[in-house]
């Protein structure tokens, strides 16, 4: 007995800490985006995920933003807004809801005009050249928040690249990072029972990414999510049996499809979304 209590003691602190950082920007949030990162590989024991929000250029985005982030624990916002009127409703909302908050611009700007005793010109995107790749990165981007988690069927046929999977396969960051490429992705989580969109077979296979895992891999990680939430672990989400069936469908429709499939198991969504880039015929920047 008392073997066991330690082999689920050492089980528990082994388990990985959910951390939701949540990326604002009004501009493509690549500045706030790789600060992030380069803070988050400091914490190789935790599981991050980044949430991507770009092109928040209005109250109203703002509003629809925060509205979704709520649903997420443990949350760090890193937040990139030249407009002080979007800034304070982040603020608020961060001190509401007991998360950290970061301010990536405002102190360097403001160190900056105190020195040369200037006044900052407000330009969003004004440190970026604007090209045609540039643009057509905002645009990618966009469509990619458009049309995450299939939220408009008809962003598959637009798409260069259309991402399936199960829950937490990694789809939405995956996007965000493909869309950074230039490239536009739509997504579609594939979830039992549920009709899949006519608009899936009329794609040309090549554009569609079949994402898998390894059972195991899957359970973990989703136990741990529900770990976070403070709910028991043990569901049908995270059970070992409804994960398997999970996949063998999802299996299933690549094999019909005859789609290009990943295991992204142990797998970082760089190397994931190097490996469609190659697929795909684009060549990295």
């Amino acid at each position: 007995m008392t073997e066991n209590k330690a082999e689920n003691k050492q089980t528990e602190k082994t388990e990985k800490m959910e951390v939701n950082i949540i990326i604002i920007s009004d501009s493509a949030g690549e500045t706030a985006f790789n600060n992030a990162q380069a803070a988050a590989v400091q914490f190789p024991d935790a599981e991050v995920n980044y949430r991507r929000y770009p092109f928040i250029v209005n109250e109203k985005k703002l509003a629809a933003t925060l509205e979704e982030i709520e649903q997420y624990p443990n949350l760090v916002i890193v937040y990139s807004m030249l407009d002080e009127k979007l800034q304070l409703p982040i603020i608020k909302f961060a001190r509401e809801h007991k998360a950290r908050y970061i301010d990536i611009l405002s102190p360097i700007i403001e160190a900056i005009s105190q020195t040369t005793h200037m006044k900052p010109t407000g330009l969003v995107g004004a440190n970026h050249q604007l090209t045609n790749k540039y643009f057509n990165r905002i645009s990618a981007m966009e469509f990619a928040v458009m049309y995450d988690d299939g939220k408009d069927p008809r962003g598959f046929l637009e798409a260069d690249v259309v991402l399936l999977g199960v829950s937490r396969t990694s789809k939405t960051p995956l996007s965000l990072l493909l869309a950074n490429k230039g490239l536009k992705v739509a997504n579609l989580p594939l979830v039992p029972q549920t009709h899949i969109p006519k608009e899936i077979y009329q794609i040309d296979p090549k554009k569609i990414i079949g994402l898998t895992t390894d059972p195991q891999v899957l359970n973990r990680i989703r136990r741990q999510r529900m770990i976070s939430y403070g709910m028991d672990p043990d569901t049908a989400y995270s059970n070992m049996d409804s994960i398997n069936a999970e996949l063998d469908s999802a299996m299933a429709l690549y094999k019909k499809l005859g789609c290009f499939v990943i295991n992204v198991a142990e797998r970082s969504i760089e190397e994931t979304a190097a490996l469609i880039m190659n697929h795909l015929g684009y060549e990295e920047d």
